[in-house]
């Protein structure tokens, strides 16, 4: 059984002024999220900005989300490292505070061997018995997981079970579902190619544009599981305008800005990562509006 199937949102993490976590926004945020129908809550991903988290910070946005969340939706602990130990701390501390499943980046600057990977990958599943995400994505990590990798994982270890693929290479992709069958549920890492991965058999998408269109996102996926095939592409051939401009700098810079143009307040980002540029906003501004995307209070 998949961990969820539709859409999984990456959720931002919002700051105060200062850059301190800010906790009750959070809490806006995940019930926003969930009233408008998102099917899962990844935190502390990319787009949450795990890589500039204390470990006691990222452990305490885990243990925050899956305690607000409450069990309405499955919540996934984005708990990846390039350190196997850190990640094995960071897998079991999620499992205890109650995570439905895991989402293990692969290890970045080190450039693992495929061995390495599946070492790895390996050790931290056996550390743990909830369900694990592996997460493909070469241009942050410098190293692609291949198809046959993926497919030895899923049918190797029993509690990996599925792939956030964010390599763009719709080819990889179709290998990955061709090798692996029934043993690993796909994902889309990319906003731009949920139906194409849909149509390999994906369950679903991990996804940056659900901060800002939660309601949209979700029924790109659920159209598409309905038979309502042109219904999903037509959404999701809509969206494209916007989910180019939330990537026109490196995620999460954009999204973080979206939300806090709707209304949202979620705050500064950590350096490196610096504000959006001008006239970057002003595009993405008028992107969302074009796409019918409503600052906060607004029906």
């Amino acid at each position: 059984m998949s961990i969820f199937t539709g859409a999984g949102v990456a959720i931002v993490t919002p700051m105060k002024a200062n850059g301190e976590v800010n906790y009750p926004k959070l809490e806006e945020l995940l019930n926003y999220q969930i009233e408008n129908g998102t099917d899962a809550i990844i935190i502390c991903g990319t787009t949450g900005e795990s890589s500039t988290l204390t470990h006691e910070e990222h452990l305490e946005a885990i243990r925050f989300t899956i305690e607000k969340v409450a069990g309405r939706i499955p919540v996934i602990a984005g708990t990846g490292s390039n350190c196997t130990q850190t990640a094995i701390y960071l897998s079991q501390e999620a499992e205890k505070y109650g995570a439905d499943g895991l989402l293990l980046v692969s290890p970045y600057y080190n450039k693992a061997t495929q061995k390495g990977l599946i070492a790895h990958f390996t050790a931290i599943a056996n550390s743990v018995k909830i369900p694990i995400i592996l997460y493909n994505i070469q241009g942050r990590t410098g190293v692609n997981m291949t198809p046959e990798t993926i497919a030895y994982l899923t049918k190797h270890v029993e509690n990996i079970v599925a792939v956030k693929e964010a390599s763009g290479n719709i080819s990889q992709i179709a290998k990955v579902a061709q090798l692996c069958g029934d043993s690993c549920d796909i994902y889309s890492g990319n906003d731009d190619q949920i139906v194409p991965i849909l149509s390999l058999g994906g369950k679903g998408v991990i996804s940056v544009l659900s901060n800002v269109a939660p309601r949209e996102t979700h029924d790109i996926v659920a159209k598409f599981m309905a038979g309502d095939v042109a219904g999903s592409r037509e959404l999701q051939l809509k969206a494209l305008p916007v989910i180019e401009k939330l990537f026109c700098e490196v995620n999460p810079i954009p999204v973080k800005a979206a939300l806090n143009m709707l209304g949202w307040e979620a705050g500064p980002l950590r350096m490196p990562l610096t504000e959006m540029e001008p006239e970057h906003q002003a595009q993405l501004k008028e992107a969302m509006a074009a796409f019918g995307i409503k600052a906060k209070g607004e029906n």
